[in-house]
């Protein structure tokens, strides 16, 4: 990659002086804007064509033209022809190789600029939201030449070139030329399609120094280890979900039941071999079993271009591709589109909070802190190991608002979850004393990162009305998920990761200590409704040493799967939507390991089985009763009916839809709790329509079919029942103002 150094006038760009000095830049492959000396170009005396072949021992323009001479000592070739010599407007290269192999190609130095000065405009004001439909590597056609545009920017190059297999990774044949001051490099190359692997090969212009560099806006990578990018061809997928598109723009998902089964796509299964499933079959399998298990949703994991498998994806370096481990852009494509023709929606956790310090990807693109900050103390997760991108420079904050609105445009995606928005917000996040830097009001707040994500959140939801976009923001910054015009910062959702983190405290703890920490049960309550919450257990909670959520159970087997079915029950009643991880549908006793597959066997064992089934039947049972889900994020929804029964550790309460109502009672003990009365808020039966500890999911069947209320003043209600509350179980019931047949046959052959 190295320039012949060895022009004979000089040697030295300080001493060259006029076209000396111009040449000797194409020379030393150091050209900000090299159409200026390579091409044609009109003298005095004649045109004057030049070409940068290093390969090259002879040239001729066409097939019987004039032939080209080398300037002596280097490997740049020219000549002059008359000005009235008929020449192609874009002519051909003729070239003979040191190998003796014969090339033709056209001159890619013939071509008028391509980007349009009002793309580049927007994208410099952080305004382009299709920007990468601009930048990156797309097919193109010129004067009826075919072949594929580049561009990229690179704001500190000196200069910038495009190789790849095409010209044997060498900078000197293909350098870029740069618009003006919007750091943006552009270059056309005639008859290169789609397919060809590229980076991009940067000088920078303080040090000098060489980055070979994968392309920020590429569409599709080699697989790991290899890191190039590929030239996409245009998109020719035929999508079906029509239906499904037209429907989500009108949905109303704030008052719609929402169950999601996040899913790492490498490790859900494996082939015969211990591969990776590609996209089209993890659609044909994954969606037969999350319509089977009751999810509305499939939330992958990121699924972004990344280049370490133990990432898990959170380390990207592609956000505008698709990972090729699991198959094509087209095969991602088939995935969301199956998905939706069969009714299950698809959301993606995509990071927009860091970046990893790979040296093929973002990190130091053109040699200088062009995503990241320069200083450490804004721009560096020293947790993590990562960089933190610039939040406040126009062309960063464009390049991540475009990679979103991609992922919903291009994949019909339906929504984004936000990772790590909590270490966005704040400047001093996991930092010490002295290693942050304040705003400008003195404050520990991310104001760039605020505004970013409130840009964001607007754009997403009106281009793309009914996508969901989701923070993960584990501290109490306020109105995460209200509307930016009053003050908050748009989200659809947050996950409660408070709820989360106090429910499996006091799950972890043995029975018999639980009545001492029953606040952490009804905590939660008091905050319930301030923002739009998601109940997550994510991946998080089953990785670095937690164990699986069945073993963070106390007890014996018996007790373990038991505490854990009454989790989910308290999980699926609860206001908010619904979030399960992999696996924690039948309790797959190992930590996940991203790895290999989830443990199937399990499935062998009547309690794993049990599990799976009481995850379906909640599932069901949620989207069947609309006073579980109707008022997710109102109070209205919600009423304690005994909040205080800390001694015998047993919670109760009530969803509603109006007139509909659904009791539910829980008891984290092991003990029964027979003719336990409850106070109830109307006259008329109570039917149980889910139990916990049925049979049917390995329970000791312990329970109640129908229960009359009776006109008995109880927890400040006028109404009653009496039942029978099974050992570390939960009852879901519902009220039927009309007794059913039998119970009223029943009554008149008593009478």
């Amino acid at each position: 990659m190295n320039p012949n150094e060895t022009l004979q006038t000089t040697d030295s760009l300080q001493e060259a002086t006029g076209s000396d000095r111009e040449i000797l830049r194409i020379v030393k492959a150091r050209h900000h804007d090299p159409f200026s000396v390579l091409g044609r170009h009109r003298e005095k005396d004649g045109d004057i064509i030049r070409a940068m072949l290093p390969q090259a021992e002879s040239v001729r323009i066409g097939a019987d033209g004039p032939s080209m001479q080398r300037l002596a000592g280097t490997d740049l070739f020219e000549c002059t022809i008359e000005h009235k010599a008929i020449v192609d407007l874009h002519h051909r290269l003729h070239w003979i190789d040191k190998n003796g192999q014969n090339h033709v190609t056209i001159d890619p130095y013939t071509f008028s600029p391509q980007l349009a000065d009002f793309d580049i405009h927007l994208f410099c004001e952080g305004k382009h939201w299709h920007i990468y439909r601009i930048l990156g590597a797309h097919p193109h056609c010129v004067d009826g030449v075919t072949g594929t545009l580049f561009a990229t920017w690179a704001p500190n190059a000196e200069r910038v070139s495009v190789v790849g297999d095409f010209n044997a990774w060498d900078g000197r044949y293909h350098p870029m030329r740069v618009r003006g001051g919007s750091g943006v490099w552009e270059l056309f190359i005639p008859e290169l399609a789609a397919g060809e692997v590229y980076k991009f090969e940067i000088r920078n212009r303080q040090q000098g120094t060489i980055h070979l560099k994968t392309d920020p806006y590429g569409q599709r990578f080699e697989l790991r280890p290899q890191t190039a990018s590929i030239v996409t061809g245009a998109d020719t997928f035929v999508w079906n979900d029509q239906d499904w598109m037209e429907q989500r723009k009108n949905s109303d998902w704030l008052h719609a039941p929402l169950s999601i089964y996040e899913v790492h796509a490498g490790s859900w299964r494996r082939d015969g071999e211990g591969g990776f499933l590609n996209y089209r079959e993890l659609a044909q399998q994954l969606v037969d079993y999350v319509k089977e298990q009751g999810f509305s949703h499939i939330e992958l994991l990121p699924i972004t271009e990344h280049p370490l498998d133990a990432s898990w994806g959170y380390q990207t370096t592609g956000y505008f591709a698709p990972s090729s481990r699991f198959g094509s852009p087209d095969d991602f494509r088939y995935f969301v589109d199956y998905c939706h023709q069969n009714g299950v929606g698809v959301m993606l956790d995509w990071v927009p909070a860091h970046f990893p310090k790979d040296a093929h990807g973002l990190a130091r693109f053109d040699g200088t802190a062009v995503y990241e900050h320069e200083d450490p103390r804004m721009g560096e997760h020293r947790d993590w190991g990562t960089l933190i991108y610039n939040f406040g420079r126009n062309e960063v904050k464009n390049f991540l608002i475009a990679s979103a609105v991609f992922w919903l445009e291009e994949f019909h995606l339906d929504g984004l979850r936000v990772d790590a928005v909590a270490s966005m917000l704040y400047l001093d996040y996991s930092r010490k004393p002295g290693d942050w830097i304040p705003n400008k009001y003195g404050g520990n707040e991310n104001l760039e990162a605020i505004a970013f994500l409130r840009e964001l959140n607007t754009v997403t939801h009106q281009l793309h009305p009914g996508t969901l976009v989701m923070a993960e923001e584990s501290t109490a910054w306020p109105q995460v998920t209200r509307p930016t015009w009053t003050g908050g910062l748009g989200f659809s959702m947050k996950w409660n990761m408070g709820w989360m983190h106090d429910t499996l405290q006091y799950m972890r703890k043995d029975p018999i200590h639980r009545h001492y920490h029953h606040d952490q049960l009804t905590f939660g309550l008091l905050y319930a409704f301030t923002e739009n919450f998601i109940l997550p257990f994510s991946h998080d909670e089953v990785v670095h040493g937690k164990g699986s959520l069945l073993r963070c159970m106390p007890g014996d087997d018996w007790r373990r799967f038991a505490n854990l079915r009454l989790l989910y029950t308290l999980m699926f009643t609860y206001p908010g939507k619904k979030l399960l991880f992999m696996g924690c549908e039948f309790a797959q006793g190992e930590e996940w390991n991203h790895s290999r597959a989830l443990d199937w066997y399990v499935l062998d064992y009547p309690l794993h089985r049990g599990m799976q089934k009481l995850i379906s039947d909640l599932n069901r049972t949620y989207r069947e009763n609309s006073p579980l889900y109707k008022f997710d994020f109102d109070p209205k929804g919600f009423e304690w009916i005994d909040c205080h029964d800390a001694p015998q550790s047993v919670l109760s309460y009530l969803r509603r839809d109006g007139d509909a109502i659904i009791l539910i009672i829980l008891n984290f003990t092991p003990v029964p709790r027979p003719n336990y009365r409850i106070g109830v808020p109307e006259a008329g039966g109570y039917a149980e329509i889910f139990n916990s500890d049925s049979e049917y999911y390995g329970g000791s069947n312990t329970g109640n079919c129908f229960m009359e209320a009776q006109e008995k003043e109880w927890m400040g209600r006028p109404y009653s029942i009496v039942m029978t509350i099974p050992p570390l179980g939960g009852v879901i019931l519902s009220l039927q103002p009309e007794l059913p047949a039998e119970v009223e046959d029943e009554s008149e052959e008593a009478a």
